[in-house]
């Protein structure tokens, strides 16, 4: 293992890819559960699932166990090569679907999933417009990255024509409101579409939204959105596509969000998940779709399309998933977590509102009105920075004009015990950090 003194400037060789963020101040050396542990050797419980994706924690020994064996026999093939761990891992993951979602193309990134998935809804529609959240997340890549409106969209120069955002039903931060001054979803949809329509040059193709937004701020979509949404899509002609790399594989206490409202996309993306850590995604859809794109020639030819290692991966997740029944726990440990944030939130006055479902949860912070500018933004950042110092890694996700919001995901591997140290590490880092601006 490296001294500390090994490493001096760690960063020195790196493109900093964060946007505005930096490095974590410390190097990580292992990972074990709930826990990374540092250079220094200090324990850090980690509530957020490595990058939002190890749902079983980090080195869970059926992964370890499938990782060792699968690559000592089969690990990467050429594109067009099938294997027993591919083939099985498509079966079984369209076994967790409803019907008509019968057909996987197993990926690596989410980003390229969206990329796939869309490319697909406009080969088959033969459209090219694509609609998304306003504070929407879909990867780097081109189409995923266009479709994208939290960040990243400043200084690369013109985006794809044909992308449009659309307003999110935000209930914490109602931009349209009813008669009793609560969100009123209906009207802010109706008025999207209406802008929606009025910029569209007739080329509607598909909608592509997350169930929950997750690095928009842990938005959950009111009761009867999504089914809203959906007929939208459908007066239109348009593909619904759901992004559930962060919801999908138990998260939110189902074993798929869209679950949660009953409504089936056209096209459905996982990943993160999927591979509980490791690189692997998921693009699932219908037959009809499938046959269709395949008649027009739907090309997706990447170097690690159907690669057995991390498709092996992902039947060892599938597996545990079924056995630990990791939707029935996402759900129990959600409801303590969220009891846990509940209790902070009555307790620290700069928590403005705890939102989320199962283990992806998210607590904003008291916006700039009351901090002043730039307030919530430094206090989050100042809570992060505690966190960290007590053994506590967090996500802050810091939006214009949203303050801070941290998106809390532990593994749901996770203890009792392990919830409730990491909610009273962030209930001392919330009065320190409050207590110092």
């Amino acid at each position: 293992m490296p001294s500390e003194t090994a490493f001096p400037d760690p960063g020195r060789h790196l493109v900093r890819y964060s946007g505005h963020g930096m490095f974590s101040p410390e190097l990580i050396v292992r990972a074990a559960g709930t826990s990374v542990f540092t250079e220094s050797g200090r324990e850090l419980l980690d509530f957020t699932s490595g990058q939002m994706s190890a749902i079983l924690g980090h080195s869970h020994p059926a992964i370890v166990s499938t990782v060792r064996e699968q690559v000592a026999r089969l690990d990467h093939l050429h594109s067009g090569m099938l294997s027993p761990p591919v083939v099985e891992l498509a079966r079984r993951l369209v076994g967790t679907l409803p019907d008509p979602l019968d057909k996987a193309l197993l990926l690596t990134t989410g980003a390229e999933a969206n990329e796939a998935a869309v490319r697909m809804a406009k080969l088959v529609t033969g459209r090219h417009e694509i609609v998304s959240f306003a504070r929407s997340w879909h990867g780097m890549t081109q189409a995923a990255a266009n479709a994208t409106y939290s960040a990243g969209r400043k200084g690369y120069g013109p985006a794809a024509p044909g992308n449009f955002a659309l307003p999110v039903p935000d209930r914490h931060r109602p931009a349209i409101v009813d008669a009793d001054g609560a969100l009123d979803w209906r009207r802010q949809l109706d008025l999207g579409f209406e802008m929606i329509d009025a910029q569209s040059v007739g080329s509607l193709a598909a909608c592509l939204v997350e169930p929950i937004l997750s690095s928009g701020g842990v938005v959950e979509l009111p009761p009867g959105y999504l089914t809203a949404l959906a007929e939208k899509c459908r007066e239109r002609g348009m593909l619904l596509i759901l992004d559930e790399a962060q919801t999908g594989l138990c998260r939110t206490g189902d074993w798929y969000a869209f679950q949660h409202e009953g409504v089936v996309p056209d096209i459905l993306t996982v990943s993160k998940t999927l591979g509980a850590g490791l690189p692997l995604a998921a693009v699932l859809t219908s037959p009809e779709i499938e046959e269709r794109a395949h008649e027009r020639g739907f090309l997706f030819f990447t170097t690690h399309v159907s690669d057995p290692l991390p498709a092996a991966v992902g039947n060892t997740v599938l597996d545990v998933l079924v056995r630990d029944r990791l939707d029935e726990r996402a759900r129990v440990l959600g409801a303590v977590l969220r009891d846990g944030l509940d209790k902070l939130a009555a307790r620290h006055e700069v928590v403005g509102d705890v939102r989320g479902r199962g283990l992806l949860l998210g607590m904003e912070l008291v916006g700039d009105d009351v901090l002043g500018a730039g307030g919530a933004d430094r206090l989050g950042a100042a809570v992060t920075r505690r966190c960290f110092e007590r053994g506590l890694h967090m996500n802050i996700v810091q939006l214009p004009g949203m303050g801070g919001i941290f998106r809390i995901a532990p593994p749901l591997t996770a203890s009792d015990e392990e919830i409730a140290r990491g909610v009273g590490v962030l209930d001392e880092a919330l009065a320190d950090a409050a207590r110092d601006l």
